[in-house]
């Protein structure tokens, strides 16, 4: 299984400038990758002590950032390589102050693997959520590189616990130990005979809650609101969109609409104005005018999202009325918001967790949409009961990153 799997990924490495050809995210995900070696050149000398923190994507990036933080503390000798596998992660985080060197992660080959950690010649390694790749964890564990897992979520449908999965068991067994978020996971690992297994919790719990520390202040949003009332639509897709614009084009006068699409592009959301029968401003556009005129703010840039929910009365976040993915529903929570998403959140525990607790709200029609809304806007005591049940939801749950570190503290575990 092994070679069959190396084949597979030389034959994809190979195949994927055609793709690329006709897809601009595929394009960054192959040009992107051809700068890897050279970054990590020209930022880590063969003398540097380093730490590399792995992260799939954005999301993943922002779970290991109350980590990344406590090692910087723990050890300012060391340089900090971040790798990416998504154009997503690395776009966004290629200029970070938390790292010294960003780049992607070259495709799962032996001679990659070699390669990659020849250069960054990590002492500490740490994987964030998922991503086994079988011949970086084959090279980590021949150099005897200590390999943590934070955040880790395993699901029974993984081949790890397949009857064929046993190749890939192996890559487990390079991890000095695991730190995960819930307790199936932990079972699921302990099935197969992996008990270096601690249950932690999120560590993106410990990362939103972070933010009410910082200025969450927007002069612009203020202008644009007025003091009425406010929906913020985050992470929105099409399928998204279509579920609000009936509300948003009969809401009342007195609530106003932020929307942040996932994507910026300017054929959506021109077609999203479109179909918008009140006055529309792009952030683009703010200094143009008076902003208190507009119904609607589209922000048609990255990196606001979350100083955004500070002025939410409802929060309702995207991802979930297609099939795209869920986004992140802990950045409006940690605001004692009220939360609305679509119908498709299966894979998505912490959503289920506060819909259970009743701070959060799944829709699938344009008719329970209003219906929830409308309740929430009209009943103040309901709005700020369910706000708060959002925001104990987060208090609760933080902690993970003061048990990892612990963990590396221990005296009994060999740190750099």
């Amino acid at each position: 299984m092994n070679t069959l799997y190396n084949i597979l990924v030389r034959v994809t490495e190979k195949l994927l400038p055609l793709p690329a050809a006709f897809s601009p995210k595929m394009k960054q995900f192959v040009v992107g990758r051809k700068s890897t070696f050279s970054i990590l050149k020209k930022s880590i000398q063969p003398q540097d002590k380093t730490i590399w923190f792995h992260a799939a994507s954005l999301g993943e990036f922002e779970q290991g950032v109350p980590i990344i933080e406590i090692i910087k503390r723990s050890y300012p000798q060391h340089k900090i390589v971040i790798s990416f596998f998504s154009p997503s992660g690395y776009e966004n985080k290629k200029n970070s102050p938390l790292a010294d060197a960003v780049v992607y992660l070259p495709l799962d080959t032996p001679e990659n693997a070699s390669r990659f950690i020849e250069y960054v010649h990590p002492e500490l390694v740490f994987f964030i959520k998922y991503e086994f790749w079988p011949n970086y964890l084959k090279e980590l564990k021949k150099r005897n590189v200590r390999t943590l897992l934070i955040s880790g979520v395993f699901r029974k449908d993984q081949v790890f616990f397949k009857p064929y999965g046993s190749w890939m068991k192996e890559s487990l067994k390079t991890f000095e130990h695991f730190f995960v978020q819930n307790n199936s996971s932990l079972q699921l690992l302990k099935s197969i005979g992996i008990n270096n297994v601690t249950l932690s919790g999120d560590t993106r719990f410990d990362r939103v809650s972070q933010q009410l520390q910082h200025n969450n202040q927007l002069e612009f949003v203020e202008e644009f609101l007025d003091r009425k009332n406010c929906i913020v639509a985050g992470s929105t897709w099409p399928e998204d969109e279509l579920l609000l614009v009936d509300f948003i084009n009969t809401s009342p006068a007195d609530v106003k609409f932020i929307i942040a699409p996932h994507q910026i592009k300017p054929e959506a959301i021109d077609s999203f104005k479109k179909a918008v029968a009140h006055p529309v401003v792009l952030f683009s556009e703010k200094d143009n005018g008076d902003l208190a005129r507009f119904k609607v703010l589209i922000v048609d840039t990255i990196g606001l999202l979350t100083r955004l929910y500070n002025y939410a009365n409802v929060a309702y976040v995207g991802g979930a009325a297609g099939k795209t993915g869920l986004h992140n529903i802990l950045e409006p929570a940690t605001f004692g918001v009220p939360i609305v998403i679509g119908k498709n959140f299966e894979k998505f525990p912490e959503a289920k967790a506060l819909q259970d607790l009743g701070g959060l709200f799944s829709v699938s029609t344009k008719e329970e949409l209003r219906e929830i809304i409308t309740g929430l806007l009209e009943n103040e005591d309901k709005r700020l009961k369910t706000g708060t049940i959002s925001r104990e939801f987060i208090n609760s749950n933080t902690g993970a990153g003061i048990i990892i570190e612990t963990y590396l503290n221990s005296p009994n575990v060999k740190n750099p």
